[in-house]
């Protein structure tokens, strides 16, 4: 099974792609729409099958599309078929419900014994395994790489602050945190000031996490000034590259602006970007930097 899905998460798309309609799950966000932008704009048409409770009505209808609650397998085979939809993209905000929240159909009831172990883990590991229904029903699932590279970061500074020497250490150490907690697939985040580490993501997520540290700041438990410290976003080793993808937005960079920290660096080539130049500029306005790094940037 793992030789299949890296071999499918490697491969480049078809030479026919072209011009094919392209199923987006989309979960909440502006990102769902970027990638049926982006797709567009390459030949292909963008097919919204928006996850009820989720998905942004406003930005989802702007496309053809079809709303369907998590867990309606069978519902998205058959409305993928009609579109004629061989590839599909997830992507967007989805918390990991509980599974009495999940609407099943008879599809999803048949393989209740893989979706039931998949949840006795951590996000990478359900997702993965939700990818692998989805390719064992005929359906290639496709990282956001193949169809809006303009939308991934890349390596170098986004806007015009560079980060110091000093921030370069801490980048490098949140990196070898989260390298480290990969066997536990508990977060792609870790918040490192002058090599203290003082955060790692959890269920939280990066909004939550910037604002406890604020918050710590406030009580005068971060003993290192406002301007110095980092927040590091990267993939976990091994994690599945076809879906999740650290992202990061505006507000990330106004929350580690508030958060007093020196700048936000991701994993280049491997992250998802809303908006590079609204970020760029919000960066420069507070003072930080925004930069796309290897993820094995040396100390």
């Amino acid at each position: 099974m793992t030789r299949r899905k890296d071999a499918v998460a490697c491969a480049a798309p078809d030479a026919d792609s072209a011009g094919r309609p392209l199923a987006i799950i989309c979960g909440g966000g502006s990102f769902p729409a970027a990638v049926a932008e982006a797709a567009a704009g390459r030949g292909r048409r963008p097919v919204m099958f928006a996850l009820k409770g989720w998905a942004d009505p406003k930005l989802v209808e702007q496309h053809a599309h079809h709303w369907i609650a998590v867990g309606q397998l069978g519902r998205f085979f058959r409305l993928a078929k009609a579109e004629h939809c061989r590839e599909v993209v997830i992507i967007g905000t989805l918390l990991r419900p509980p599974l009495s929240q999940i609407r099943l159909d008879w599809r999803a009831i048949r393989l209740m014994p893989r979706i039931a172990r998949s949840f006795g883990g951590g996000d990478n590991r359900l997702l993965s395994a939700v990818a692998d229904m989805i390719e064992d029903g005929g359906v290639r699932v496709i990282g956001v790489e193949e169809v809006a590279p303009e939308i991934i970061v890349p390596e170098g500074a986004l806007g015009r602050h560079q980060p110091s020497a000093r921030d370069r250490a801490d980048i490098a150490r949140a990196l070898e945190v989260i390298a480290a907690l990969a066997p536990f697939d508990i977060g792609q985040a870790a918040i490192v000031a002058g090599n203290h580490v003082l955060a790692v993501e959890a269920a939280e997520g990066t909004d939550n996490m910037l604002a406890r540290v604020a918050d710590l700041r406030r009580q005068g438990r971060v003993a290192t000034p406002r301007g110095v410290g980092v927040l590091v976003k990267a993939p976990k080793r091994g994690q599945d590259r076809r879906i999740d993808l650290p992202a990061i937005g505006r507000q990330t960079a106004e929350n580690v602006a508030g958060a007093g920290l020196a700048g936000l660096a991701v994993a280049a080539g491997s992250t998802i970007i809303a908006q590079a130049t609204d970020v760029a500029a919000a960066a420069d306005r507070a003072g930080i930097f925004v930069v796309g790094v290897r993820e094995d940037a040396p100390r």
